[in-house]
């Protein structure tokens, strides 16, 4: 583990050295900067928290707490101060650096984080089932089997046993069943919920609440509660509780994936304006005590946004991974965002990020929902809501005040599905790490039923025989599948990352005049950073045009493996920004061998109904960074029987290409 630390924090130092970490790391700036009364402070002195709460009261500030446990980086905030404001505080800055003690003071920049899937729908009030409803005549026959939870909503939980019902099809669930009777529930698993807060008083949930693990960051207090107003739009955090620990046949609402797992409350969205300070504070909050962090949220889907973390998060995902789990590392869940067709969500800083899973969704028949994003950094997919009209179409689950609802919906509602599963794997197998579960997703993920219905986006396989969709990624989590392998799964080789080659000069292209960009790489071979084997791939680029959402871009691996790692985007019309060093990752190389040649194409689409106006593009660079191990990661393995033809393909397809390019199984 002592290696994958170290290659690790390497690999963020020279992001940071990449990226400059200027005007902030992996964030596009916008034109309108916004100052809260958040400030981050750094002491030039070992005196930790009882130094800096000194300081904060001789300089007239409030001290909130320390930085991701750091002894000398506080939180301070200044009640004179407006929450948002245009200009910096300038004055304050000063006073807090005039003290002897501070070594360096920030006002910290406001951004927007937007819940998603959340509607805001009339009469919502009308909408939610008391507790206790009166079970239907479905809910009373499922009674009759001790497998089925009796609970009164479970009939409608089709996202954990689609019979076929609100016009789903059949069996296209998470196939959850088998791992709850072979006994996995997600004991001794905690799951932070980072959103507007948990009604951890629910009747469903307070008996899986995990209260020292919960935290409330836009109040400072340790009771993460959602705050009241007229129309329940913190809902979002209580209803995506209750998709991974609602408790079973007690008799309310319905039931979790992981219903015998914890929940954890993180609330940190229910604020006007984020910080890069309570985004990082959320996200490393007690990682020996929590296993998963899942977010329903993001930069604002409109189809232009291009934004992700900011240093101080970075960091505390950094962390995460590194040193949370006692060194196995932390799960962070992210859901993919409900920008639909017209967006990518690799223009997402946090859901393209290779430290997190990102979670797309599909119906109850198959289908991609019409708000879905698509993008090559997307593992795999779970459940949103269904095609039907049915008002119980929706994903049922639990909601604020001990009520229920069936129409949580969009990829807020898949993204805790999918932490729901991991937590049966990790039950499962303790020592699984934060590498192991996107491994075991990818390898256990189904293609079931889920399909494109535009018939844009088809099914296709990898250099390594690994089935996936730019939709879909690697198919919807298959809950049985990835505990049963789980329970026999060896730890992975070392993980490496090796930048395979950067191309640095100023190309013109437009509609006409596509550009070609090719490295031939080694893969660092002879080398410490050797890759033979991929998991992820990034290729960091500086590129802008007149009309940005005009920019289509592909990748092709030596495998032949053709990523589209950006794609139109018709509401972008950015015409100074552009990407500099964005990190655009695939995942649709994964498991191939990396040496050859990658070639890069850089197209100017026009916009189906906008009006040309001859846009122009220029690119100005490219760095590819491959990230894998020098060993087969699959040589070892156990094979089940479920996994058993995916492992043999792969298997096979590494010892030909292996032969030919004289590499060491």
């Amino acid at each position: 583990m002592f290696s994958i630390v170290k290659w690790e924090r390497r690999y963020f130092l020279g992001i940071v050295v990449l990226l400059g970490l200027v005007c902030p790391p992996l964030v596009i700036c916008r034109d309108v900067e916004v100052m809260t009364n958040h400030w981050l402070v750094e002491l030039d002195h070992p005196g930790g928290e009882r130094v800096a709460r000194d300081v904060a009261h001789r300089t007239g500030f409030t001290f909130v707490r320390s930085v991701l446990g750091s002894p000398s980086e506080f939180h301070f905030t200044h009640k004179g101060v407006p929450h948002a404001r245009t200009k910096r505080s300038i004055h304050h800055s000063r006073l807090l650096k005039a003290h002897p003690m501070v070594k360096s003071a920030v006002q910290l920049a406001g951004f927007l984080r937007q819940k998603r899937g959340y509607k805001n729908i009339e009469n919502i009030l009308a909408e939610a089932s008391r507790i206790n409803p009166k079970p239907s005549k479905l809910a009373e026959i499922e009674k009759q089997h001790s497998r089925i939870p009796t609970d009164p909503e479970f009939h409608k939980e089709w996202y954990i046993r689609n019979t076929g019902q609100s016009g789903g099809v059949a069996g296209l669930d998470l196939n959850v069943q088998d791992a709850w009777d072979a006994g996995y529930t997600g004991k001794e698993v905690t799951t932070a919920i980072m959103d507007d807060g948990i009604d951890y008083l629910h009747p469903d949930l307070r008996n899986n609440y995990n209260a020292e693990a919960s935290y409330d960051f836009s109040s400072n207090d340790p009771y993460p509660y959602p705050r009241y107003t007229d129309t329940w739009f913190n809902s979002h955090g209580t209803r995506c509780a209750g998709e991974v620990s609602a408790a079973r046949d007690n008799g309310v609402c319905g039931v979790g994936v992981a219903y015998g797992s914890k929940v954890a409350g993180l609330r940190m969205l229910d604020q006007p304006f984020m910080t890069d300070l309570i985004e990082a504070n959320a996200m490393g909050h007690m990682p020996n005590a929590i296993d998963i962090y899942s977010a329903s949220w993001g930069p604002t889907d409109d189809g232009k946004t291009v934004d992700g973390p900011r240093n101080l998060t970075m960091r505390a995902i950094v962390n995460g991974v590194n040193n949370g789990r006692k060194g196995k590392g932390n799960i962070y869940v992210w859901a993919s965002g409900d920008g639909g067709p017209n967006d990518d969500c690799n223009c997402d800083g946090y859901a393209a990020s290779m430290w997190t899973v990102s979670i797309n969704s599909a119906t109850n028949d198959g289908q991609t929902a019409g708000y879905d994003e698509s993008c090559s950094s997307t593992l795999a997919s779970t459940f949103s809501n269904g095609k039907s009209t049915s008002r119980d179409a929706g994903v049922a689950t639990t909601d604020l005040y001990g009520n229920c609802t069936s129409s949580h919906s969009g990829t807020s509602a898949a993204a805790p599905e999918a932490a729901g599963v991991f937590a049966l794997a990790l039950e499962a197998n303790q020592n699984l790490t934060w590498r192991d579960i996107q491994h075991l997703t990818v390898l256990t993920s189904k293609r079931n039923s889920l399909y494109d219905s535009n018939g844009v986006h088809e099914w296709k396989y990898n250099g390594a025989r690994l089935q996936f969709n730019h939709l879909f990624g690697y198919g919807v989590l298959d809950a049985t599948s990835m505990v049963d392998l789980a329970r026999t799964w060896k730890g992975l080789p070392e993980r490496f990352h090796c930048t395979a080659g950067t191309i640095t000069e100023d190309r013109e292209f437009d509609v006409n005049n596509p550009i070609r960009i090719i490295i031939d790489t080694s893969a660092c071979e002879g080398s410490e950073n050797e890759v033979n084997f991929l998991e992820h791939v990034q290729s960091f680029l500086t590129l802008r045009s007149s009309y940005r959402g005009t920019i289509t871009v592909y990748l092709t691996s030596p495998m032949n493996t053709t990523s589209m790692i950006l794609s139109q985007r018709p509401n972008d019309d950015d015409d100074k920004n552009g990407f500099t060093r964005w990190p655009f990752m695939t995942t649709h190389t994964w498991a191939e061998m990396p040496r050859g040649r990658w070639t890069l194409n850089i197209v100017l689409e026009p916009i189906l109904g906008l009006k040309s106006n001859g846009e122009t593009g220029l690119f100005k660079e490219w760095t590819l960074v491959l990230h894998g191990t020098k060993l087969a990661p699959y040589a070892g393995q156990p094979v089940n029987r479920d996994t058993q033809k995916t492992l043999y393909m792969v298997k096979r397809q590494h010892e030909t290409v292996s032969s030919e390019k004289g590499i060491l199984l």
